[in-house]
């Protein structure tokens, strides 16, 4: 059983740090505001730069392409290895001094414009330039509103300052330098988003039949109370002893406006301390959801009945099985191991184990009493989805959602209140992702669904359940969908979800006329035939 406060850390901390966003990585970039015309309307693509000192291949770095020029080849082995030159001068501003013959010549940011280098660097016999930028970040580089001369015959392609400036130091060492420069094509699907379609919707099947499960057997128990006429049931306080928390309409919305309170202060003081104080509530929330799924698992086993059904007192933390304190030690090992290895390739299986049964055991405590709160919740959701990642941009000139997912600023890979699997595919590497609230907040109306069904005893297919879980699984199949449409830049899930499920859920219930029953009642009435009429529901 799981100890209130416990309980109550976990659902506050969990909704909370629930992000509701779909990523896998932007590769190519597309801008509207950059002005575009004929011979200036390239994508913004990401560009490979492996170099080679002295016939010895060295970094490899990654630069961006220009609005302007022609497009790099997409494989490694049609790229041609072509020698490295110094600008002179160092700018590229005019003529250089040094003559070419089909290098690559390297310059630095300067006083005249990326199109007016790309000019004079092709007109110089440069087979493709290199700017180097004066941050250790790049640059998109676009043609500036008044130029006329876009029509450029060579590549150009922008690279960090620190990556430029290890190219320089070889050069100026006498060290024979040439690179290859492409830009490979992403897969238009990576099995990373098949396994995370997979992981999100046994994720909820799984919570979902744990939630029905646990209210049928706490309706048979009040059921028994009543025909042994026993005071018990009338004396009984519902959160205390059956463990779950019913979120109101007020609730509902509160949730919305204070995470969307929270994310801002993430966006706000995102760095590597912060980053660090969310680490650390993910394994407390973490080790609480791992130990609760533990003990529920070892539970079914005869062996392990004795140990889950034996309590011992234990100062705020109240009564726990003992169970329950022989596998603490693990989740604790394990959520401390994951936390000090995240940094490393295989970190990501740790991150989503604990994400995993955080979010069965929040989906198990906490519960949406009807249709009506559901419905509240979810479309504030869906509007909070939408603002944050779309409308976010007119104010602070950026999505606030996918700069906090991300981790931007903070030196770390992404914050880790996410599912994550990396790309197998993708010869950029990365990985996808669904937020937690993609998977939680409809997760609540699909587990309000099979306990209904299961309550009001209706099978798979005259019921509700079979239905919401389709259409979750549609509608996460669409978020991938236009994620790829989209080039990989990130996509609000609830945009697509919410719809599929909350919109199959009401039009089922307005087909079958059960509406108002769903909309008010969150237990169907003859779920509990012995309940007499004047019996009065208890207060939760």
């Amino acid at each position: 059983m799981v100890s209130h406060g416990a309980s109550t850390y976990t659902v506050a901390s969990m909704f909370l740090l629930s992000f509701t966003l779909v990523l896998s990585g932007d590769i190519v970039h597309h801008d509207d505001v950059a002005p575009t015309r004929p011979g200036c309307t390239n994508n913004f693509v990401l560009v490979k730069v492996p170099t080679y000192v002295d016939g010895v291949e060295n970094s490899e770095y990654v630069g961006v392409g220009a609005r302007f020029g022609p497009t790099l080849e997409s494989k490694e082995k049609r790229a041609n290895h072509t020698r490295v030159v110094l600008a002179d001068p160092p700018d590229c501003c005019s003529k250089p001094k040094n003559k070419l013959t089909s290098e690559i010549i390297l310059v630095h940011r300067g006083k005249c414009s990326f199109t007016t280098k790309a000019n004079i660097a092709d007109d110089a016999g440069a087979s493709a330039i290199i700017i180097i930028n004066n941050q250790t970040e790049l640059f998109k580089m676009v043609c500036e509103v008044n130029e006329t001369d876009v029509n450029i015959g060579i590549p150009a392609v922008m690279l960090p300052q620190d990556a430029g400036i290890n190219l320089e130091r070889h050069i100026k060492n006498n060290s024979i330098v040439s690179i290859q420069l492409y830009s490979p094509h992403r897969p238009l699907v990576d099995v990373a988003e098949v396994f995370l379609w997979l992981m999100a919707v046994g994720t909820i099947l799984c919570a979902s039949y744990w939630s029905a499960w646990t209210a049928r057997e706490a309706a048979i128990e009040q059921e028994k109370l009543l025909k042994d006429g026993s005071d018990e049931y009338a004396n009984t306080d519902n959160v205390g002893s059956s463990g779950y928390v019913e979120i109101s309409t007020a609730a509902a919305i509160l949730f919305v406006l204070f995470a969307s309170c929270f994310l801002v202060m993430l966006y706000e003081l995102m760095s590597y301390l912060f980053v660090e104080i969310l680490v650390v509530l993910f394994c407390i929330g973490g080790i609480e959801g791992l130990q609760t799924c533990l003990v529920a698992l070892l539970s079914c086993f005869r062996w392990f009945q004795h140990a889950a059904q034996t309590f011992v007192k234990i100062p705020f933390f109240g009564v726990v099985p003992y169970l329950a304190l022989a596998v603490t030690p693990f989740c604790i090992v394990f959520a401390v191991i994951w936390a000090v290895y995240r940094r490393e390739s295989y970190a990501w299986i740790g991150q989503d184990i604990l994400g995993i049964t955080l979010i069965i055991t929040v989906l198990q405590i906490v519960r949406i009493p009807n249709l009506k709160v559901g419905t509240v919740l979810l479309s504030c959701a869906f509007l909070y989805d939408i603002f944050w990642v779309f409308v976010s941009k007119w104010w602070f000139h950026e999505s606030v959602m996918i700069v906090v997912a991300r981790g931007d600023k903070s030196g770390e890979d992404g914050i880790p209140m996410l599912l994550k699997i990396p790309r197998l595919f993708d010869p950029w590497g990365g990985y996808s992702i669904i937020g937690f609230g993609d998977i939680l907040l409809p997760g609540l109306l699909v587990a309000f669904s099979l306990r209904y069904d299961w309550l009001a005893k209706r099978n798979l297919r005259a019921g509700y359940f079979l239905w919401a879980m389709t259409a979750y699984g549609v509608g996460l199949f669409i978020t991938y969908v236009a994620l790829n449409l989209m080039d990989g830049h990130g996509q609000p899930a609830l945009l697509y979800i919410v719809p599929f499920t909350l919109g199959t859920f009401l039009s089922l219930g307005m087909k079958r006329g059960e509406l108002k029953i769903l909309w008010t009642r969150g237990e169907p009435e003859w779920a509990c035939p012995h309940i007499q009429e004047d019996q009065q529901p208890i207060n939760h």
